[in-house]
């Protein structure tokens, strides 16, 4: 540890705030990381429950493009990406595997094997943990305020701080939002944080209520006809969720923005010409329409939004049912409320930020992860930009204390 040195604060124990802590305390730093909730990463956990896809191994030029801020991250995201994650969960003792649509997975599935080691090796390096501790901001003379459950506000100086507190998503897995409405009221520059990689609201009729739950298999989608996405998704009371919309999430918010309503898209059989639909479309013998639809490819889900499209008078025209098939509006009317996305877009201009990540207007204090005003789809790639811009920020701060010493 570096003798008689101020320690450096990290706030906030998900994955951007662990792995600054790990690049400053292989450094020789002391380091001690605050989080409110009661242990570290529990959004992380979370998104690992079903699988941790940590990352894609996608070409590394189509890679950035994923992301709304390419410029600002790709310096990043070219220090610490998908390969260099990959060495990283190895050296942790966690080997991987590159599923078969390039996603990167450690080979149990789980976040928790790895999040247990990555805290074990940092309790080794000296990293102390304080949990049920929320960071209260900075006093006039530039100290730290933390205030443990029960427990008095302190004040300490720190030689740097940390600030990875997350977006607005997901708040009672610790990402509250209430750190970013403290720094926006020191007038740091903000943009607003809105749902990312959530469901999108749609007024369905009650007959296709009926399908909540239902999946809408093997469909491609689009806003702007530049960017065409093939996924699945589902249909919900409200409207469409699952990783087709969740890749669309951010023109869907574009034109939202703009119009109050978006228009999404829908190609229910992608893999089929729209004559060849047709085709098969038309009548043949006594078959009873449904009958004729499914055998076409329009199961109960597809077929239901095409009625729900298209007046019944024309569901017997092939011609009709298969250009709506192929290109089926859907209104969106809303999206579902930040607290049920999967992560938030907004958070901290880049123009508050040098190229370390630490606040121009307060120095020693960096920031890293999704409280940063930058977005990408699900798929690996958000927790990449955190565990990248985390990595950035711990080098950052060792550069900076460099020259102050």
């Amino acid at each position: 540890m570096k003798t008689g040195s101020l320690p450096i604060l990290v706030v906030g124990a998900g994955p951007a705030g662990l792995m600054a802590a790990e690049r400053l305390s292989t450094a020789g730093w002391s380091v001690q990381v605050v989080d409110h909730k009661p242990s570290a990463a529990r959004k992380f956990l979370m998104a690992g429950k079903g699988g941790l896809n940590i990352s894609h191994s996608e070409d590394f030029a189509q890679f950035v493009q994923r992301y709304d801020a390419v410029d600002w991250l790709k310096p990043m995201l070219h220090a610490f990406g998908p390969q260099q994650i990959q060495d990283w969960m190895q050296r942790l003792g966690v080997s991987s595997y590159v599923g078969s649509s390039g996603r990167i997975f450690p080979d149990e599935m789980k976040a928790a094997p790895l999040l247990r080691a990555w805290i074990a090796q940092l309790k080794t390096q000296g990293v102390r943990f304080d949990y049920r501790t929320r960071w209260l901001g900075w006093s006039e003379t530039g100290e730290q305020r933390l205030q443990t459950e029960g427990q008095a506000v302190i004040e300490q100086a720190y030689a740097a701080t940390v600030l990875a507190v997350g977006g607005g998503s997901w708040a009672r897995l610790g990402s509250d939002g209430q750190s970013l409405s403290w720094l926006a009221q020191q007038s740091i520059a903000m943009t607003p944080l809105q749902a990312a990689n959530g469901g999108v609201q749609v007024a369905w009729s009650p007959f296709v209520h009926t399908l909540a739950g239902q999946p809408l298999k093997r469909v491609a989608a689009w806003v702007n006809a530049e960017q065409v996405v093939q996924a699945e998704a589902v249909i919900t009371p409200y409207g469409l969720e699952g990783g087709l919309i969740y890749a669309l999430s951010r023109p869907i918010r574009q034109q939202l923005a703009q119009h109050c309503t978006a228009t999404l898209w829908l190609d229910l059989l992608p893999d089929v010409e729209v004559s060849m639909l047709a085709q098969r479309l038309t009548g043949q013998g006594k078959q009873s329409l449904a009958n004729i639809w499914r055998k076409a490819g329009l199961d109960t889900a597809k077929a239901t939004l095409i009625r729900e499209a298209l007046p019944k008078s024309q569901w017997s025209d092939a011609a009709q049912v298969a250009q709506q098939a192929k290109a089926l509006p859907i209104q969106i009317t809303g999206l579902q409320p930040i607290d049920e996305a999967i992560s938030t877009a907004g958070g901290i201009a880049q123009t508050a930020l040098n190229q370390r990540l630490m606040l121009r207007d307060k120095a020693g204090v960096f920031c890293c992860g999704e409280m940063l005003d930058w977005d990408a789809p699900t798929g690996g790639y958000l927790l990449t930009a955190c565990l990248a811009s985390g990595r950035w920020v711990g080098q950052g701060v060792l550069d900076w204390l460099g020259e102050q010493g």
